[in-house]
């Protein structure tokens, strides 16, 4: 496996280039060995999608075509193109693919394309020369800091056996999610694109919206995905392993889609798992090779990304119809332990078309008994995990709240939860109203906020109310009249847990006149040093405080003490710069305890080496007061003006010695 952050890095030196190059190379062998003689009909170029690249400078383009020719996409920054026209020098990258099944006929094509520039809007188009298709556009952001993606649950498209009118609720969620987060950098899939795995009718209804040409989709396979290869000549995705055991008959080459995929992206890291292959019987390597997969990938990469989301469909932790099927006990059982372990922060799922939150979980187990139902902020500890279940974000097909039973409220029971009765022990949040749904996740820098957004009202397009295949509708079983459009039915803050050490952040920015900030939470927040300040070139500068760290004293004794601390170097992937440049100037914000601030350590940009070695806080000697004294520090960090561009952190590690 290649790893994200040397990608990464490679990308934003030789991104022109590289651009340059295919251009050049590309360009030559497409017009003189790859042109198809002209047709009396055009080649039919169908089905476009952009999807997800192993980072944030690739994005896959996928699409159908009538006829077996070479073809490619083209692409150039929309700056440069002149009355609709691509410049002459436009990249182009070469597609692969192959024949359609026969229910579906004609090919598939899907090309990479790569050396993305950072906050760049792009045109691109697919095909030949004389035969390209319209061209569409998407943008790149920042390949650092906060984004914000969407997560969408089971269009399923013919569920309600209308594929206009559930293509139309789709396109219509689609409109109003972007609508109202127009930065939205992805949009990620929780399977069942449509009801019939190779009906096309429903995937040019799936694919109508040219939302789907301008955000990458992040592909999930549901259980009515998975029974043709309509899903992979679709949606092809990066670092995929297709092998027999990520497919539930365990053969590639059958009538089946299958395979677990990953990417990095700003700094979270994504694992999708094909859930339809959970056991062995079938052929497939089940769950226990999808838990190998997610422990390697982890392993590989966890290190590169400040976040790992898992994604698949199967809802293990959910509210309706599913939730006491045995096949998702038996994911309940196989999964919880390796996701606690593994550090995973955040698990997105599908199939039961219901909203819901869990509580924090820790190896299959209510991390925290205390939490309440519907909690706003969440600190979890270390192994504890939420996961969320989509509600349709097409309005085909709705499933209701289900009742707990008697069977348990810990690994596969489905008892009732003693804070809330009505709800399942695993949910902190349930919601069904009937109306269509998407999920928000806002990545910070030191949490996690999701939320789940009304997409649409009782109205239409809302093809199951439309239709009648529910009786009711709206809040509290539709006694309460429908939320607006925009408005939130559960929000929550994830924050993540940095142990008992400080992780410090700081933002370099391109060499440029900027400003800085930072913050400090009332709990081990991140002690975030903003964005570093430029002095013309020679060196970045940040400044900030320590959390206050509390020391309490009550021994006989009265022995002296001492806090001392030191600091890793700061990384962000493969780059990095070391901790020596930091430099602090301790000082006590509650006296106590003979408390006395260690020395000032100056930065060692000019000389010296900072807090990489271990310095004093503050003291205390022999014979001092028992209680209480509270130390802080101000932070200075100076760091040559060579470092890359990145979001980096280090940890400081406080000992305590006692005499």
């Amino acid at each position: 496996m290649s790893s994200p952050s040397e990608i990464r890095h490679r990308h934003r030196h030789r991104a022109v280039a590289t651009l340059t190059a295919v251009a050049l190379s590309c360009g030559a062998f497409v017009g003189l060995a790859a042109t198809p003689a002209m047709a009396a009909d055009p080649v039919s170029l169908t089905g476009i999608i952009l999807g997800v690249g192993a980072d944030e400078s690739q994005r896959i383009v996928t699409w159908y075509t009538s006829d077996d020719v070479a073809e490619s996409v083209q692409l150039a920054p929309t700056a440069a193109l002149t009355g609709g026209e691509f410049p002459a020098d436009a990249a182009t990258f070469s597609a692969l693919g192959g024949a359609n099944i026969s229910t579906s006929g004609g090919y598939n094509r899907h090309a990479t394309l790569s050396g993305l520039e950072e906050d760049t809007q792009y045109s691109y188009r697919v095909g030949f020369d004389g035969n390209w298709s319209a061209t569409y556009s998407f943008s790149t952001k920042s390949f650092e800091g906060d984004f914000d993606f969407l997560f969408y649950g089971d269009p399923q498209i013919g569920a309600s056996g209308d594929v206009a009118k559930d293509g139309a609720g789709w396109a219509d969620t689609l409109d109003v999610s972007l609508a109202a987060t127009p930065n939205a950098e992805l949009l990620v899939s929780g399977g069942d694109q449509v009801e019939t795995a190779n009906t096309e009718s429903q995937w040019d209804a799936f694919l109508g919206s040219d939302r789907l040409r301008e955000v990458p989709w992040v592909a999930t396979i549901g259980n009515h995905d998975v029974g043709g290869k309509a899903y992979e000549q679709h949606l092809f995705t990066p670092n995929t392993d297709r092998s027999a055991a990520y497919y539930a008959n365990g053969t590639p080459s059958s009538n089946t889609s299958g395979g677990d995929y990953w990417f990095i992206y700003k700094d979270v890291l994504f694992i999708d798992l094909n859930s339809n292959s959970y056991k062995t019987s079938t052929g497939g390597g089940g769950d226990d090779a999808h838990v190998a997969y997610v422990t390697d990938v982890v392993n590989q990469h966890g290190a590169d990304a400040k976040y790992t989301v898992l994604v698949y469909h199967h809802a293990i932790y959910s509210a309706a119809s599913h939730a006491k099927d045995s096949d998702n006990k038996v994911r309940r059982v196989d999964f919880p332990t390796t996701f606690s372990e593994l550090g995973v922060d955040l698990v997105l799922q599908g199939h039961d078309h219901v909203y819901t939150r869990s509580y924090e979980i820790k190896n299959g187990e209510k991390a925290n008994p205390d939490e309440q139902p519907g909690e706003n902020e969440i600190f979890p500890g270390p192994g504890g995990v939420i996961y969320v279940t989509a509600n349709s974000a097409s309005g085909s097909k709705y499933y209701d709240i289900t009742a707990p039973d008697s069977s348990g409220t810990s690994g596969a029971g489905n008892g009732a939860d003693p804070l809330n009765p009505s709800s399942y022990w695993y949910n902190s949040s349930q919601n069904q109203e009937h109306v269509r749904t998407y999920v928000k996740v806002a990545v910070e820098s030191d949490k996690l906020v999701v939320s789940n957004v009304r997409a649409g009202t009782c109205a239409a397009p809302n093809a199951a109310v439309e239709l009648a295949r529910v009786s009711w509708c709206g809040p509290n079983n539709g006694a309460s009249a429908a939320g607006a459009v925009g408005s939130v039915t559960d929000e929550v803050a994830i924050y993540q847990n940095h142990g008992d050490d400080q992780d410090i952040q700081v933002d370099v920015p391109n060499p440029a006149p900027g400003e800085f900030g930072w913050t400090i939470d009332g709990y081990n927040g991140l002690v975030d040093l903003g964005t570093a300040v430029d002095h013309q070139g020679e060196y970045f500068e940040a400044t900030g405080e320590l959390n206050p760290i509390l020391v309490t004293d009550t021994r006989r004794t009265q022995a002296p003490w001492s806090i001392s601390a030191s600091v890793s170097d700061f990384r962000d992937g493969d780059k990095s710069f070391s901790g020596k440049y930091l430099g602090w100037t301790p000082k006590v914000l509650e006296e106590g305890i003979g408390a006395v601030a260690g020395g000032a350590i100056a930065s060692g940009f000019v000389s010296g080496d900072g807090l990489s070695v271990s310095r004093t806080l503050g003291e205390g000697a022999q014979g001092h007061d028992r209680g209480t004294a509270k130390l802080g520090a101000d932070l200075d960090l100076k760091i040559p003006g060579s470092a890359a561009k990145g979001t980096y952190r280090s940890t400081l590690t406080i000992t305590a010695l006692v005499g």
